[in-house]
């Protein structure tokens, strides 16, 4: 009798052991991975290995969620593969996902916006902390002419190339890969209507974008830009000087200027539209879509001349001569001398 209770005792015992280990692994197996109730991201670069993945995966990870993952990863040939890019972590999500999506390298995508800036330089630090690239890597291919002539352009009007606007990439793109992409952007922007409106006007997009970065750089207001765009046109069309401020700020590099005296006018430099005629070489920043567009869209009129208005608005005062541009002129330097604007 006494045998046949203890064989009970036995079998509950191992009854309740083996629930209780059942209930423990679909614990550990079914428990969310992430800490946080939001989406949270974790990055594998290239020289990334097992041990520096789960040491990236902790802090993002619940106790339970990390144990789970790190048996997976430990206990498979993850480490014969590990694939970089950036992976998301779900809140409510078990592990086994996770770790499949780590395995088989399906990364998420991510918004990357191209940024109006001013110079290559400042392009390449805002994308290199935005992807798996660093700033160096794309500044030099940016600075390389063999690697702008593959697509296209020259050093000078690679900016060209950019259009700023929110694209869906993958954070570990190569830099062939960027610029390749880029490349089908510009050509899907350009197409159609915007390609005719350029050569109704005899010019090119590189051209386009070279006047619309100008006239960014002359105004914020939108809405004066297409008559600043007819001005400039009026000028090329008569070839006139383009005679445009911001082309100097650019020669010299110092784009924090608030006023052009007549001695920096003197440089040296293909960018100096007082002493060349035409387009200076290429786009002195990365050409806004309003600018682009108000050059294909630019306000038919007389005007060759323009002047900042006195009110410090941010718009201008048009003229058709010079005479009238000088009083125009008169005024805009009275205003900056009273506010001690040198």
């Amino acid at each position: 009798m006494m045998k046949k209770i203890n064989s009970r005792v036995y079998l509950y015992v191992a009854a309740a052991c083996m629930v209780l280990i059942i209930g423990l692994a679909v614990f550990y197996v079914l428990t969310s991975v992430s800490k946080s109730e939001e989406v949270q991201y974790v990055y594998i670069d290239d020289d990334d290995t097992q041990d520096s993945v789960l040491v990236k995966l902790r802090p993002l990870c619940s106790n339970a969620g990390m144990s789970t993952l790190s048996a997976l990863i430990r206990h498979s040939h993850y480490s014969d593969n590990v694939r970089s890019g950036r992976y998301a972590l779900n809140p409510g999500e078990s592990a086994i996902p996770l770790f499949r999506r780590l395995k088989n390298g399906q990364q998420s995508s991510m918004h990357l916006t191209i940024p109006e800036v001013r110079t290559m330089d400042r392009l390449a630090s805002a994308l290199g902390k935005k992807l798996m690239l660093d700033s160096t890597t794309i500044a030099d291919a940016l600075y390389s002419e063999e690697t702008c002539q593959r697509f296209g352009y020259d050093t000078t009007t690679i900016a060209a190339l950019f259009v700023p606007n929110t694209y869906d990439v993958y954070w570990n793109m190569s830099i062939d890969g960027l610029l390749e992409r880029m490349q089908k952007e510009h050509d899907r922007f350009w197409q159609g209507e915007r390609q005719s409106k350029a050569a109704e006007k005899q010019l090119t997009p590189v051209e386009v974008c070279t006047l619309a970065s100008i006239i960014d750089e002359e105004t914020a207001n939108n809405a004066e830009k297409p008559m600043i765009a007819g001005m400039y046109l009026n000028r090329l069309k008569t070839n006139m000087p383009l005679q445009a401020d911001p082309t100097i700020k650019f020669a010299l590099k110092q784009f924090e200027l608030k006023r052009i005296w007549q001695k920096l006018l003197r440089i040296d430099s293909p960018y100096n539209t007082y002493r060349n005629e035409g387009l200076p070489p290429g786009p002195i920043k990365i050409a806004s879509i309003k600018g682009i567009d108000a050059v294909l869209n630019a306000a038919e009129h007389d005007y060759l001349y323009m002047c900042a208005k006195e009110d410090f608005s941010g718009t201008h005062n048009f003229a058709r001569t010079y005479q009238e541009h000088l009083q125009n002129a008169a005024r805009y330097t009275k205003a900056l001398n009273e506010r001690g604007i040198k």
